[in-house]
């Protein structure tokens, strides 16, 4: 348990109907009680009750109406004595309440510091902990809803499973080694090669989850290019639903790279519309050509866009070859005028990409492009059978070490190698898990992930 009582801003900051300041910490009603006047003092209160009064000042002077939350250890999101204050929202009231705090004894919390408390007092494990931000970073219901999952504990119930599974063949071990006399060891590496191989299975059955939980999480990288004119910020405004880029006919309207997030069927799509790539004498329009091709080398996905009314210029057929070793969509635009590009040409460059032949103006083959992406990236389906995915870097790679670690085990056991080099490679499997859920875990690591969370959580 933490000794020192800490306070942040928990709600944006900015002007709104109420903001919160939340206090955590074996000193949080105490230091609130200073400055609280109410009908009672609170810290006479019943936990878990709400409280009108006025915050006040060293001179006595009312700083804001207020609503004040007690709650008590260890019912509580750290599992210490918390009180939040409900003041109006605007900003300079919000920094005089959070001050006044400060002064009555608390300390400024550091990024994420209410979490890591909980992480720390057993509220939650690490994989839950992370699952906070994935809550409140969510982009489309379908991330938020996995986000939701891990943070109920679904990811933690499935690995300490696994674990349990390790540490019943640990203790065979531990019993054919302290009782050699038992002539066990047929029996005994029958039973190991089951369960390592058991839980290999069920952690390489995971980690395919990985593609679709870090799509969720961080959304595709997705760039529109093609020549000036053919249609990208219309489709960027079209699959946003919002006129977010400009369009006119006048080509090389887009000098820079424009960014928005779209829910396309579930999946988070980090929209790039791109400046028509082409050679120009404009230096502005040069540098946007120039970010244009780092985006290409950046995104996950490339949605190439062309004209169906226009043959394959020299512009095309130069852009083509940059494209041709990356994931593409071909994109037929502008399909309601006169064919003149050759479709059965474009598909010798690109064999293996899918084509969508849309019209734009008429709202046609928006939904067909939709479904496209959702083939590529997920095969067309988002739902796993008990919700559980591998959504960060951090999980993929310590699932990834106890694999292999099994890998080593289950190669022991089939080459008849001495029984107590097998406890070590399952023993290393169990730690790499352990390790994931924060049972075995550095004080460095926890301060790195916490410190990426915003403050007041």
């Amino acid at each position: 348990m933490e000794t020192e009582t800490i306070a942040a801003i928990s709600t944006p900051l900015g002007e709104g109907g109420i903001a919160i300041i939340r206090v955590s910490g074996p000193e949080a009603i105490t230091i609130v009680d200073k400055t609280f006047r109410g009908r009672k003092k609170i810290s006479t209160v019943d936990t878990h009750t709400i409280h009108y009064g006025h915050l006040v000042d060293m001179d006595g002077e009312v700083i804001d109406e207020v609503l004040i939350s007690v709650m008590r250890a260890p019912r509580t999101f750290t599992r210490e004595d918390v009180v939040e204050i409900n003041c109006h929202g605007g900003i300079v009231v919000v920094q005089q309440v959070l001050q006044l705090i400060l002064q009555a004894g608390a300390r400024l919390a550091e990024p994420g510091e209410f979490t890591k408390r909980a992480f720390l007092n057993g509220r939650i494990d690490l994989t839950q902990a992370e699952a906070v931000i994935d809550v409140i970073r969510a982009k489309t219901e379908e991330a938020k809803k996995v986000a939701t999952q891990q943070l109920q504990g679904r990811l933690l119930t499935k690995i300490e499973e696994l674990r349990q599974k390790l540490i019943k063949t640990l203790a065979h071990i531990e019993v054919s080694i302290d009782y050699p006399e038992h002539d066990v060891e047929e029996l005994t590496n029958q039973f190991l090669l089951q369960y390592a191989q058991e839980v290999h299975d069920e952690l390489v059955d995971l980690l395919q989850t990985a593609k679709q939980g870090r799509i969720l999480r961080e959304g595709i990288s997705t760039a529109i290019v093609g020549r000036p004119n053919v249609g990208k910020s219309s489709l960027l405004n079209a699959l946003a639903q919002s006129q977010r880029a400009i369009v006119t006919d006048i080509p090389g309207t887009t000098r820079d790279v424009i960014e928005e997030y779209v829910n396309v069927r579930g999946i988070p799509l980090r929209l790039l519309d791109t400046a028509g790539i082409r050679e120009t004498e404009d230096l502005v329009e040069q540098i946007g050509v120039e970010k244009s091709h780092e985006a290409l080398q950046n995104a996950d996905l490339i949605l190439y866009m062309l004209n169906n009314q226009e043959p394959l210029s020299a512009e095309d057929e130069a852009l083509i070859q940059l494209l041709q070793q990356l994931p593409v969509i071909l994109i037929i635009n502008k399909t309601d005028l006169e064919q003149r590009l050759d479709l059965g040409r474009l598909h010798d460059y690109f064999p293996s990409s899918p084509m969508v032949q849309m019209s734009i103006v008429k709202n046609e083959g928006i939904e067909k492009l939709e479904e496209a992406i959702a083939q590529r990236f997920m095969t067309g389906k988002m739902k796993r059978a008990d919700g559980t995915y591998l959504t960060n870097a951090r999980h993929v790679h310590l699932v990834q070490q106890a694999i292999s670690a099994l890998d080593d085990a289950v190669a022991a056991l089939h080459a008849a190698m001495p029984i107590d080099l097998v406890q070590i490679d399952l023993q290393r499997a169990w730690q790499y898990l352990g390790e994931m859920i924060g049972k075995e875990v550095h004080e460095d690591l926890i301060n790195q992930l916490f410190s990426q969370f915003c403050l007041g959580k």
